[in-house]
């Protein structure tokens, strides 16, 4: 299914799977509601997936809010954006029945879906975060007292240091998710080891 409902651009795929978790797949900049379809499907097959396009423009390129330059946030607008999007995950839910999905976000879609958790607490049962950064750090900050979360990063990432991983994951676990942390010996783009480590981490019994 596809259109413009709930608010968003965005494309859903029933699952085939009923045992499997839905996923919310948020692309980076530039992406669209396609990109990360096959991503989703190769994490975990089956799995109901929800992809909505990201509604701010960055010189013709979709994004989910927006940057006043890189790695600079506009805090107000993360906020706006953030709120938009969890209301669209509560309405999509209601639409197409799913329960509350676990997001799977690469760059600027891993760091929406990060304020999604340290915003609307509920909104995600989890998140893999592919590249993420620190939106941005709420007082006080929220309870979400054993929320699985995944973080892949690259330790030669141009875009995102070390650090800010680092900070993230210190972050999360301050508000009681329970955070993992994997490195990868390369940058921004996403490598075959990123699928690996996402569906041992979806499909873990653990998880």
């Amino acid at each position: 299914m596809a259109g413009v409902e709930l608010g968003f651009q965005h494309r859903f795929l029933p699952g085939r799977d009923p045992a499997a978790p839905a996923l919310l797949l948020l692309h980076g900049t530039g992406g669209n509601e396609d990109d990360l379809l096959p991503l989703g499907e190769a994490l975990h097959p089956g799995a109901a997936r929800l992809s909505p396009r990201g509604p701010v423009l960055e010189n013709g390129m979709p994004r989910f809010f927006r940057r006043l330059a890189e790695g600079v946030f506009d805090l107000e607008d993360l906020r706006l954006r953030t709120d938009q999007l969890a209301d669209f995950v509560d309405a999509a839910r209601r639409e197409y029945g799913i329960e509350p999905p676990i997001a799977v976000g690469f760059s600027n879609g891993a760091n929406i879906a990060a304020a999604l958790l340290l915003l609307r607490p509920g909104t995600l049962s989890g998140a893999l975060l592919l590249r993420p950064m620190v939106p941005l750090v709420p007082d006080p900050l929220p309870g979400l007292d054993g929320v699985p979360v995944q973080l892949v990063a690259g330790r030669m990432d141009p875009i995102v240091p070390p650090a800010q991983t680092e900070e993230l994951a210190e972050l999360l676990g301050r508000a009681g998710a329970e955070v993992q942390v994997s490195w990868l010996p390369g940058g921004h783009a996403l490598t075959r080891e990123d699928l690996e480590i996402g569906r041992r981490w979806l499909q873990s019994p653990a998880r």
